[in-house]
């Protein structure tokens, strides 16, 4: 069974939050800002808007326009983004599928941070070719995880380009002339020795929320060990992004060398540039989301939605992704449109 992607979808929040007021509210120069991390501009959200499930239901209305589809020939729902969504212990997926009127449809949620969306196509590759009642599987993802940073502590300065959006994207089992692309084969690995290297320290059952933990600021992104998690995450992070796109690549029948474009994760600039250089991609050969930052597991779709009239039929399109955790997850896509 060849499964394809026939749709996609993107919302961004209106506001913006530029270079230099991010420099402002941290105290890095705006040259930092802007070349080092890589951040022109980003969206962000309203405290009363936009929340999570709201911005996922207008990404999947526009990625079922694009399919041409209804939201009532939907299989499935399933959603790939934050975990910090409109409430705690939240089904997202569920209020997605109600809003857009996916009556009938299955709703489920993967999580695997940044890394997401690869994942989740390799997971609704599976789902489509296991079960044959079920033939279009619509994939959402959200993040406003830039509420959570603290632009007074340094040690997450890395947190900095957060920003705020969703994305979607409709998978069939049979897209015919509607397809866009036809996705192929994944790979992912996980250290999980990074598995406490950022978190959320209050809010959970280890430390539930409390007046100290407002007054203290446990509810904002920590991380306990800066300087170790940079010196480990600074040994693995090429070799494992280098593997599983391998992986991946070989798995589908290509080589690294037959990349046509790489929709990567928003990450500093040097290291994008130094991972586009190690799998030898020229300069239209990738984007880089200078301006929208990194949308947690968003920027693969929103990086195929800036080149997608630049691809060409046959185009091999590598999703490439990390996240926190810390995964590593790679989808190759074979362009058709």
């Amino acid at each position: 069974m060849t499964v394809h992607v026939t749709g996609l979808g993107t919302y961004l929040p209106e506001p913006t939050m530029t270079a230099e007021e991010i420099a402002d509210r941290s105290g890095i120069p705006e040259a930092v800002v802007r070349e080092k991390m890589g951040v022109r501009r980003k969206h962000v959200c309203p405290p009363d808007a936009d929340h999570l499930s709201e911005m996922c239901v207008a990404a999947a209305r526009e990625a079922l326009d694009d399919a041409g589809i209804g939201a009532d020939t939907l299989d499935m729902v399933r959603y790939h983004g934050s975990e910090y969504k409109d409430h705690v212990v939240w089904n997202a997926a569920a209020a997605v599928a109600e809003e857009i009127g996916a009556a009938g449809a299955g709703a489920t949620e993967s999580y695997a941070l940044c890394a997401g969306f690869p994942v989740a196509l390799r997971e609704a590759r599976a789902l489509l070719a296991a079960e044959p009642a079920t033939e279009r599987v619509l994939l959402v993802a959200a993040s406003r995880e830039e509420d959570l940073v603290d632009y007074d502590d340094g040690d997450t300065s890395f947190m900095f380009n957060f920003g705020s959006g969703a994305t979607a994207a409709v998978l069939e089992a049979d897209g015919g002339d509607r397809a866009l692309a036809s996705v192929r084969e994944s790979a992912s690995l996980t250290d999980g020795s990074f598995a406490r290297d950022v978190i959320v320290p209050a809010g959970g059952s280890a430390r539930p929320a409390s007046h100290e933990t407002v007054e203290t600021g446990a509810h904002s992104l920590r991380v306990p060990d800066h300087e170790s998690m940079k010196e480990r995450l600074a040994e693995e992070s090429l070799p494992n992004f280098r593997s599983v796109a391998t992986d991946a690549l070989d798995r589908s029948g290509y080589g690294i060398g037959e990349i046509d474009f790489a929709a990567i994760t928003h990450m500093k600039r040097s290291f994008h540039e130094y991972l586009c250089s190690e799998f030898g991609l020229a300069d239209d050969q990738h984007r880089y989301l200078d301006d929208y930052g990194h949308v947690q597991s968003c920027d693969q779709v929103l990086a195929l939605t800036e080149c997608r009239d630049e691809r060409d039929d046959g185009d091999v399109v590598l999703c490439l992704a990390a996240g926190t955790g810390y995964t590593w997850a790679a989808s190759v896509l074979k362009w058709t449109a």
